[in-house]
């Protein structure tokens, strides 16, 4: 039986945070409706949609169960919760269905008791808060809508609702963060005691506003002040540190969890386990075949609606792969990227989802597997201290975690 998770994509934000890379837009409240209407279209109408494109074959056929599901964003708790329950509701109807993690991504001034009670009515038991700081002059800097009072108040609410698998994201490496006020986040998450925390790196690219004024050495969203890539390797060691003492497990590069509160979502994508997604921008892999669909949320309610009309690429000019489902009345499935995963693909995949998990890769398996020997790839790194081996278990150096990228670039190679 074929076990899938899902994912929603809801790309909408209150506000663009300074460092986001994300396809995400501040909207007015009004968008909301049709796009739910339009991901729930392509959630009843999806097998169509994949047989028009050719995608997946029989593997379609094979889906028996989803059994997690994964509000993601942009800012998902934005949405009503009747909006949120519609789409459960078709995922439901179309699916057979054991939902036993359903995440819901929220920003802590969006939560109410009002709406904490009606999560929980529509079957949502987990609820991953964008944290980032608990230092107000770093969310500020940010661009980030809540301060730590928020942070303080939406927990025990959530609590009270009957959610009790919190998720916190910090991010190290925001601008004006020191080690002390980085020490201070943690401590104050170790203080409210979530059972599972995000740490992700500040990532500098032209994709965020504030990437763009760092890679042009500009002043702007408080660019002078973000710390050095070296800083922010100590603050995830620090974070590491921190985290085991409070009890905290660490399972994935940037993921720490108590017992069993693993992400079991995210999971599906470091074990290469296949899932589907639903909305603007959302990713899929299934029998086979990776693909994504288009980014622009107006774009993709007019592809769902039937609205849209296939244009041709001008010279040099990539556009979105229109896949028609006669049965939709016109509607179409907007797809940016469809690849098809080959052997050597599926190595690679293997290999770098795999040794994000502290657990590691089994060496021997992947070998039998692809029939392949990959000792000449990895006896360097074991030389340099980067993996460690113990039998057929390959797994990253735990006390090189921080410079993790070294070891994907050598295997990719």
């Amino acid at each position: 039986m074929k076990r899938l998770g899902i994912y929603v994509a809801v790309p909408f934000c209150q506000t663009k945070c300074t460092y986001c890379n994300f396809h995400t837009g501040v909207v007015s409240a009004e968008r909301f409706g049709p796009y739910v209407e339009a991901v729930c279209a392509e959630i009843r109408g999806y097998a169509a949609f994949y047989a028009a494109a050719g995608i997946a074959g029989k593997d379609v056929k094979e889906v028996k169960e989803v059994d997690t599901v994964y509000f993601g964003g942009g800012t998902p708790s934005l949405l009503e919760t009747r909006d949120l329950g519609k789409v459960l509701d078709a995922i439901r109807k179309t699916f057979q269905t054991e939902l036993r993690e359903v995440t819901l991504e929220a920003d802590p001034e969006t939560v109410t008791a009002e709406k904490a009670a009606a999560w929980v009515a529509e079957g949502i038991n987990r609820v991953s808060f964008g944290v980032e700081s608990f230092v107000d002059k770093e969310l500020a800097a940010a661009g980030r809508m809540h301060r730590k009072e928020d942070i303080y108040r939406a927990a025990p609410i959530l609590r009270a609702a009957g959610i009790v698998n919190i998720s916190f994201d910090l991010i190290a490496g925001l601008a004006w963060q020191t080690r002390s006020s980085w020490e201070e986040s943690l401590g104050a998450l170790a203080e409210l005691g979530p059972e599972h925390v995000s740490v992700y790196l500040l990532e500098i690219d032209e994709g965020s506003r504030l990437g763009a004024e760092i890679l042009q050495g500009g002043e702007k969203y408080s660019a002078g002040q973000v710390p050095a890539e070296d800083v922010m390797a100590e603050f995830y060691d620090v974070a590491r540190e921190k985290l085991a003492a409070a009890g905290y497990r660490h399972y994935e590069i940037s993921n720490w969890a108590r017992p069993g509160k693993e992400s079991r979502h995210n999971l599906k994508y470091w074990r290469r386990e296949e899932y589907l997604g639903f909305g603007a921008g959302a990713h899929s892999f299934l029998g086979g075949w990776r693909w994504a669909n288009a980014h622009d949320a107006a774009e993709y309610v007019e592809a769902l609606s039937g609205r849209a009309e296939v244009k041709g690429a001008q010279a040099g000019e990539t556009v979105p792969l229109f896949l028609m489902a006669p049965a939709f009345r016109g509607a179409r499935l907007p797809a940016e990227q469809l690849d098809e995963i080959t052997a050597e693909k599926a190595l690679e995949e293997e290999l770098f989802l795999g040794l994000r998990q502290l657990a590691g890769i089994d060496l021997e398996r992947i070998e039998k597997q692809y029939g392949v020997t990959l000792a000449a790839k990895f006896d360097p790194l074991i030389e340099a201290g980067l993996v460690k081996r113990e039998g057929s278990v390959v797994r990253l150096a735990e006390e090189r975690l921080s410079v993790s990228n070294e070891v994907f670039v050598e295997l990719m190679k």
